[in-house]
Order: C-alpha cells, then structure tokens, then sequence
C-alpha cells in the first residue's frame, strides 16, 4: 500500500503561463482530467484522500472522492508556494525565475520556508498513511511534489526528477522512509482529448 502523489487539472491560468492567486480554479480541460485521474485511482481502492484547500486541488480532490466514495481532508501544509505579490503576474514577463528564486517575494515564501513547510506535510501524510489498510491519495501542486522529489525521496538509480510535474499526474511512494518512487509523474489516464499542455506552467 502506497503514498500516491497528485498534482492538481490544468488551470486557465497554467496554460497562460501565470502565477496563480489562491482563488484559482480549474479550466474545462483541467475538470475532464480530474474526472479522468478519478477513474484511474478508483480502481485501486483507496483507503483516504488529503489535499491542499486550495480550489484548483480541492477540486481535483472532490473528482476522486466522487470516483471513491471517500471524504476528502484538507491542510494548508499541501498549499503551492506563496509567491505573494508576484502572484497574477505573467512567468515570463518577470525578468526572472520566481520559481527557483531562494529569497522571498514580497509577501510570500522564501524557498527555505516553503521546504519546510513541505516537510511537515510530509510528517502529516506519513502519520495518515500509517492508520490505513490501502493507499493514502495527496492531492497537491507542482512544486510541492518538485520538492519531495528533489529532497525526500529516492527515486530509481539513474532517474532524474522531472523538469515538469505534469497535471494530473500520479507519482506512486512507499509509505515509510525511504520514501521509494515506484511510479513517476505518470499521467497514462489522459488522452487526446485531455492530454497534459507540456508548454503550461508547472508550479506557481
């Protein structure tokens, strides 16, 4: 039984290449993904669902609760990075990566914070995992499992991280340290149709 990984449905704002406001919702495209990695996860029958409260993965939390006949719990430990006043402007019009930036914009995170903050949403997951009996569903932002990736989890000898987390994703954890990646950035469910925007913005 696994940690199961899901980054949220396409957004207007991620194709447009924005760095979202918490307010953000998802596109049309970014709902017939959710409904999709519903499906794929319910056959696996899940034993809980966690997700970040903000809409863009509440609702794709609330997709696979649908599929599940789960709850969902929520933690603002899961939320994307807070980029504060840098949050509504275009990516590529900043003159600068604000994505890997260490120091914090105004009225947001640094990197080291955002880190750990991730690291207590881990430390919550893990606790969760560990009073169930089948797979624990996290549904989260791109740079949030960028992080866990990059810091927490070991991923098979030669296998770098994924430049992009794609949306809707499915990356697949053991549930105790250390934290082996069986799956990663999988997004098989999607289809013509619903295929993941790989010029979209994958976090912020």
């Amino acid at each position: 039984m696994s940690i199961i990984l899901v980054r949220h449905g396409e957004t207007p704002l991620n194709v447009a290449r924005v760095l979202q406001p918490p307010s953000t919702g998802l596109s049309e495209r970014g709902m017939a993904q959710a409904r999709a990695v519903a499906r794929r996860l319910a056959e696996r029958k899940p034993a809980a669902i966690l997700s970040s409260d903000l809409p863009r993965a509440a609702l794709t939390a609330q997709a696979i609760a649908q599929a599940s006949g789960l709850p969902v719990e929520s933690t603002e430990l899961l939320h994307e990075r807070n980029f504060g006043d840098l949050r509504g402007k275009p990516y590529d019009a900043l003159g600068f990566d604000a994505i890997t930036m260490e120091d914090a914009p105004p009225g947001g995170e640094s990197m080291p914070v955002f880190h750990a903050r991730v690291d207590r949403a881990l430390e919550l997951v893990t606790r969760l995992r560990a009073g169930l009996t089948g797979d624990l569903i996290v549904v989260t932002h791109g740079l949030v499992i960028r992080s866990l990736l990059n810091r927490r989890l070991r991923l098979p000898e030669g296998v770098p991280p994924p430049e992009r987390i794609g949306n809707t994703s499915i990356t697949v954890v053991t549930p105790t340290e250390p934290f082996v990646v069986s799956l990663l950035d999988c997004v098989a469910h999607l289809d013509a149709e619903t295929g993941e925007d790989g010029r979209s913005l994958s976090g912020g």
